[in-house]
């Protein structure tokens, strides 16, 4: 199932895309309802992502069984679809209670840095309150001259857990989506910290939806690739990462506890700006387009 958040008539809604299609989920549940005589998923917000992913487990099976009961009934609804260029698509969730980053987690980011991979997974954060959305403007800070892109998959937890094998780990998933890492580089090396470079306002566009992991066959053969003004400046594939979407779960999990909504940022791939010969950084104007294979293009321009 491919989740996301759009707005209509300035109001944002829960919505199930299908090609170019968007189903809104409120709208599918209450023709449900009255097609079934039931109540389901009336005491929950069907118009908020980030609380659904939060009660997933209490209401997935249900938006299941919804979203099934549609495709098969496809000719009998009324009023429940979108066009996709007729809508805002906002970003899927913008609360998560921790957005966690992995660094250098691309053996060809790593080479083109001439450094050796890291022995642990090298771990920051970004916060919440830096997440936009698709076609939502990139903002440049007046002290940064080094704001650079970062094209990620970003795994959405679904799950709460401590201490988690990574024989279990994917069970703790609820879906994946893309996120660009900006970063302002003159600010993360002078701080050495890197929190304050990575976490200006803007600085984490993501979407444009959640894709469900059993959409996913395998989250480590994913091609990924970021174009700036239509020059692709990073192609790679997730197989390329150090540390797999299961070793980083455990690994994080025995220092804190997992909550349903978190997210986690997977790492870059090589091609960023600041490595380029010549350096390259975002500047006003352009248009940063990323693409990770089945789960769709997140784009954001710069001002």
């Amino acid at each position: 199932m491919r989740l996301l958040t759009f707005q209509h008539n300035e109001q944002a809604k829960v919505g199930i895309q299908q090609k170019e299609t968007v189903y809104d989920l409120q709208k599918l549940t209450e023709q449900f309802n009255q097609a079934n005589d039931e109540n389901l998923l009336m005491e929950y917000d069907l118009n908020d992502l980030d609380s659904l992913v939060i009660q997933n487990e209490e209401v997935m099976e249900s938006i299941i069984s919804v979203w099934q009961w549609a495709e098969k009934n496809i000719d009998s609804l009324s009023g429940v679809t979108y066009k996709w260029e007729d809508v805002k698509i906002l970003a899927p969730v913008n609360r998560p209670g921790k957005l966690v980053c992995v660094g250098n987690n691309y053996m060809d980011h790593c080479i083109e840095q001439d450094v050796e991979p890291p022995k642990k997974p090298m771990i920051f954060s970004k916060w919440a309150s830096c997440i936009i959305g698709p076609d939502d403007a990139i903002k440049l800070p007046e002290e940064s001259v080094q704001v650079d892109y970062e094209a990620e998959l970003a795994v959405v937890i679904g799950k709460k857990g401590k201490n988690i094998t990574e024989e279990e780990a994917l069970d703790y998933v609820f879906g994946y989506t893309i996120i660009n890492d900006v970063s302002a580089r003159d600010i993360q090396f002078e701080d050495v910290q890197w929190v304050r470079g990575k976490s200006y306002d803007t600085f984490a566009p993501i979407g444009p939806v959640i894709v469900t992991k059993d959409e996913i066959e395998d989250p480590h053969q994913l091609d990924i690739t970021l174009e700036l003004n239509g020059e692709k400046l990073q192609d790679s594939n997730t197989t390329n990462l150090i540390f797999d979407i299961p070793y980083i779960i455990s690994y994080l999990s025995k220092g804190f506890t997992f909550e349903p909504g978190d997210i986690i940022a997977t790492g870059t791939p090589h091609g960023v700006g600041v490595f380029r010969d010549p350096q390259v950084f975002l500047k006003s104007g352009d248009t940063c387009t990323i693409e990770i294979e089945n789960i769709g293009v997140l784009e954001n321009t710069v001002d």
